[in-house]
């Protein structure tokens, strides 16, 4: 089996050389990111009890799934956390490579889906943002993300909630009026409601820590987090 999507691959392949132009293809991910990394920063700080105030990622090993050109991969790196980030398009790891080299960073990226990794260690944290709506299926590739995951082990699984409401914003208005993304860049029928996503995560030993919103604010022109779960949203998961 696979959890690649081939023409999901496509279609972020041909828009690679755009990941870090803050004003382009992928802008709005560069708008969401500054909430993302505050979020999964405290959480593992929480969770792993970390005192570092300088680098405080600090001895933790993070698998960053889906990982595009590394818009996650860098700062969990620059945070002190041991990063590895894998992507299944083999321009967007070019990207992420270089683009880490010139900032002098070393993470570790291999073109890989997470069935088809090898690794000695499995990973204290995997990150799973914006990704599972993209895959081919997302009961496989869960359960392969949890085999790469070590006891007690923290997943964060960030997606599109399945509602009218998310059809409206997520698809109408982001990608056809207010054109933030391509259209296409998403399906509503690949879209994950919250229950299903527990449902999947409890049978690969994975125990539901918390659900957030996370919500955009058009007139702050900023996304915040909220107890909003009805377009966009992030679970925590713990491994038993």
């Amino acid at each position: 089996m696979s959890s690649v999507n081939k023409k999901e691959i496509e279609k972020f392949s041909k828009i690679a050389s755009e990941w870090w132009n803050p004003d382009g293809k992928f802008k709005p991910l560069h708008k969401f990111n500054p909430i993302r990394i505050q979020y999964i920063k405290e959480s593992i700080i929480d969770n792993f009890k970390l005192k570092n105030k300088n680098k405080p990622l600090s001895g933790i090993s993070v698998l960053d799934i889906g990982c595009g050109g590394g818009l996650l991969s860098e700062p969990m790196s620059r945070m002190g956390a041991s990063v590895t980030g894998i992507d299944a398009s083999y321009r967007n790891i070019k990207i992420a490579e270089l683009h880490s080299k010139e900032n002098k960073l070393k993470i570790n990226y291999i073109c890989s889906s997470p069935e088809k990794l090898k690794v000695e260690k499995k990973f204290d944290v995997i990150l799973n943002m914006e990704i599972i709506e993209h895959v081919e299926d997302v009961d496989f590739f869960l359960k392969s993300c949890s085999e790469l995951l070590k006891k007690n082990g923290l997943m964060f699984v960030a997606t599109i909630n399945k509602t009218l409401k998310s059809y409206i914003f997520a698809i109408v208005g982001a990608e056809y009026v207010l054109r933030w993304l391509p259209i296409g860049t998403h399906e509503w029928e690949k879209f994950v409601k919250p229950e299903d996503l527990k449902k999947i995560m409890t049978k690969y030993n994975l125990s539901y820590n918390k659900f957030d919103g996370m919500k955009f604010n058009i007139l702050k022109n900023e996304w915040s987090i909220s107890k909003d779960l009805s377009v966009n949203y992030i679970g925590k998961f713990i491994k038993n």
